[in-house]
């Protein structure tokens, strides 16, 4: 059995510059945490795999090609390989989501 604690994870320096802490890197996936304080966002990038997106904690705007939506706390999101993608926090509180990429695309 493996466990992670994610506050124990130290964040990973990124282009966004945002608290992104690594809590599974496996070949078939990799999981991440992000947190995006108030007014923070994730520029907008290409992943060469799928995603998919679960809002932990608070109400953010994720941008997926050209379409755009106010995502809460159990949502959801897929984002297609190779289609710019996005996240932003417009709100006065944090919001935490949970990034999956599968299968890994950075895994050595």
């Amino acid at each position: 059995m493996e466990i992670v604690q994610v506050n124990n994870q130290k964040p990973k320096e990124n282009m966004h510059h945002v608290d992104a802490r690594a809590v599974y890197n496996k070949p078939h996936a990799q999981v991440v945490i992000i947190s995006l304080h108030p007014k923070e966002s994730l520029k907008p990038h290409k992943t060469p795999v799928d995603v998919f997106f679960y809002v932990l904690e608070g109400t953010g705007t994720v941008t997926i090609g050209d379409e755009q939506h106010r995502a809460s706390k159990d949502t959801i999101i897929h984002s297609p390989a190779n289609i710019i993608h996005s996240w932003s926090n417009e709100s006065d509180a944090l919001v935490r989501i949970m990034v999956v990429k599968t299968p890994n695309p950075t895994f050595k």
